[in-house]
C-alpha cells in the first residue's frame, strides 16, 4: 500500500472536487431558492427524507468521479420537485395529506397529561414540561393544552389567570 495515495491521489482530483463542489452546491441553493420557503420549513419526516436524500445526493456529486454534475444536478432537481408535487397535492387533498404528514397529538389538556398519548409519541414528562417552561409555565397544572406538533415541536397553551 502506498502510504501517500491514502492521503493524496493526485492534484486534478482535488481541483476537480472543489470546481464540481461549487458548481453542485450553488445549483442546490438556486434550486432551493426556486422550489420556495417550503422545502426549507421546520421538518416533519417526509421533509426529513428529502432533506437527507439533498444530502447524500451532494455527497455523491462531490466524492463520486462517476456522476456527472449535469446528472447529479438533475437528481437534485427531481428530488426538490417530488417535495414540491407532495406538499401540492397535500394542500389540495386532505386525505393526501394525511397519508403523507402525521397529525398533531394532544399530550396535555386541562392540566394533566394525557398519558396514553405520551407513551404513544415516546414523549416523557420532563420533555414536556420543559415545553411547558419555554412557554413561560412552571407546572402541568399551568397548561390548557400540550401539542406534539407533526414537526415535532412540543407547543404549550398556558391557562389564563382569573
Amino acid at each position: 500500500m502506498n502510504w501517500g495515495e491514502m492521503f493524496l491521489n493526485d492534484w486534478e482530483g482535488i481541483l476537480s472536487t472543489i470546481i464540481a463542489g461549487a458548481l453542485a452546491y450553488a445549483t442546490l441553493v438556486l434550486f432551493l431558492r426556486i422550489s420556495g420557503k417550503r422545502t426549507l420549513a421546520k421538518l416533519n419526516a417526509f421533509d426529513l427524507v428529502v432533506t437527507v436524500a439533498l444530502g447524500s445526493t451532494l455527497s455523491a456529486l462531490l466524492l463520486q468521479k462517476s456522476v456527472a454534475l449535469a446528472e447529479g444536478a438533475a437528481a437534485l432537481a427531481l428530488l426538490i420537485f417530488l417535495q414540491f408535487l407532495v406538499t401540492f397535492i397535500s394542500v389540495r387533498s386532505p386525505g393526501f395529506a394525511r397519508l403523507v404528514r402525521s397529525e398533531p397529538t394532544l399530550l396535555a389538556r386541562h392540566g394533566a397529561f394525557c398519558e396514553a398519548a405520551m407513551r404513544q409519541s415516546r414523549i416523557t414528562e420532563g420533555e414536556a414540561l420543559s415545553a411547558v417552561r419555554s412557554s413561560g409555565g412552571r407546572h402541568i397544572s399551568d397548561v390548557e393544552t400540550l401539542i406534539l406538533e407533526s414537526d415535532g415541536t412540543i407547543s404549550a397553551s398556558l391557562r389564563r389567570s382569573s
